[in-house]
Formats: C-alpha cells, sequence, structure tokens
C-alpha cells in the first residue's frame, strides 16, 4: 500500500476509534447518576466526611468530565481492534494467530487494575486522609477534586496493570528477555517507587498499595517472557 493510502487508512481508524469514545460518552452519561454513585460508594465507610460543589459550574462539568473518561473505557476494545486492523497487513501468518489472546489478556489486566485501584487503593487512601483531623476543622471536601482523584487512580492503575502485556509484546520481537528483566529488576523496583509516587496521592499506604502489585507483576512478566520469547 502506498504512504498516502497508509495515512487515509490511520485516518479513519482514528475517526472510528473517536465515534467510539463518543457513542462510550452518550451512554455513560445515560448512567451517569448510577456510576456517580459507584464512584461516591468508597466514602460510605468513613465518618464525618462530606463533599461540596464550590462552583456553579462545578457538578455539569463533573458529569461530563465522567461521561468523557467513561467513554474512554467503553471505547477501549473498539480503540485496541482498530490498532489491530490496521497493524494486521503487516504481521506474518503465525503472527497473527497471537493477536486475539493478547487482545484479550489485555481486557483482562486492565479492568483488573481498575478494580484492584477501586476496592484496595481508594478505600485504605481514603480511610488514611480523612483519619487526620485537627479540632475544630471538617474533612470538607470538593467533589470535583474528589472524583478527579478516583478517576486518575483508576486509569492509572489500570494503565500499570498492563506490564505483562507490554512485557509479552517486547519479549515475542526479542527486545526483553528473562535474564535481561532479572538483571534490571532492582533498577525496576526503584522505577516502580517513584513511579506510584508520581501516580498516588502523598501518604505511605497509597505508595505501598501500588508498589507491591507492581513489583508482583513483575516476577510475573518474568515468567510470560520465558513463555513467550522468540515464539512469534
Amino acid at each position: 500500500m502506498p504512504f498516502l493510502d497508509h495515512l487515509e487508512e490511520l485516518r479513519w481508524r482514528i475517526i472510528k476509534s473517536i465515534l467510539g469514545i463518543i457513542v462510550g460518552a452518550i451512554i455513560t452519561f445515560v448512567f451517569i447518576n448510577q456510576i456517580f454513585e459507584l464512584l461516591m460508594l468508597p466514602t460510605s465507610k468513613i465518618e464525618n466526611l462530606s463533599f461540596q460543589a464550590l462552583t456553579p459550574y462545578a457538578m455539569f462539568m463533573l458529569k461530563w468530565g465522567i461521561a468523557l473518561v467513561g467513554g474512554l473505557v467503553i471505547a477501549f476494545p473498539v480503540m485496541t481492534y482498530q490498532i489491530w486492523k490496521f497493524v494486521t497487513p503487516g504481521l506474518l501468518e503465525n503472527e497473527r494467530k497471537y493477536v486475539y489472546p493478547v487482545i484479550i489478556f489485555t481486557f483482562i489486566t486492565f479492568f483488573s487494575g481498575v478494580l484492584f485501584a477501586y476496592f484496595v487503593i481508594i478505600p485504605f487512601s481514603l480511610q488514611f486522609f480523612a483519619s487526620i483531623t485537627v479540632p475544630d476543622v471538617q474533612n470538607n471536601f470538593s467533589i470535583n477534586s474528589y472524583v478527579s482523584y478516583v478517576l486518575w487512580i483508576l486509569l492509572a492503575a489500570g494503565i500499570l496493570f498492563e506490564l505483562p502485556v507490554l512485557v509479552l509484546i517486547l519479549s515475542a520481537i526479542g527486545l526483553v528477555t528473562p535474564p535481561f528483566m532479572r538483571h534490571y529488576r532492582r533498577h525496576s523496583i526503584l522505577f516502580f517507587v517513584i513511579l506510584s509516587a508520581f501516580i498516588t496521592p502523598p501518604d505511605p499506604i497509597s505508595l505501598l498499595l501500588m508498589t507491591v502489585p507492581l513489583i508482583l507483576l513483575y516476577e510475573i512478566s518474568i515468567f510470560i517472557s520465558k513463555i513467550f520469547s522468540r515464539k512469534i
């Protein structure tokens, strides 16, 4: 295919992905109240905690922000499929058979990260912050700041849990090997600590809750690398 035809193909793949995000955002907005309740659920067991909207348009921007993130999540399979359709013509026959397992593995790891953040990281970190009080000062949080914090942690955890998928792909094309990963294990642990410090709130509990799973995922990734090295 000529270069300009490749660009045209890429343009349509991007357009279809954007349409998927728009449709996903609309679907999310239809169920926005139920989704909002799910986002607020981690605060249900925390005492003396209240929220407020600080601007007249706060709830409007909040709901559309949730809809956009929901659109990205819902359109994730569509975007993955469009990427696959774009790169498939350049793959060999023995390489194509691994595409669908990799896509499924991508979904599993992403949503595993989201669930881990929702049920573990967010409740523990909120409990930690809410427990730090001083006399005559109430825990009255901005609703926009809270939802932004929750969505950021959910997406960050989902993306970081894609580490085994990345290692699988790099191992399959020969860029990563088990000896290489074992050699740089200590460097990776230090990197995970620094990365978790940037992503999570500034408290030791959230840092630990994010770093430990990443270290475990790294060990799992070494095993995955051993399986898929030079298999494709």
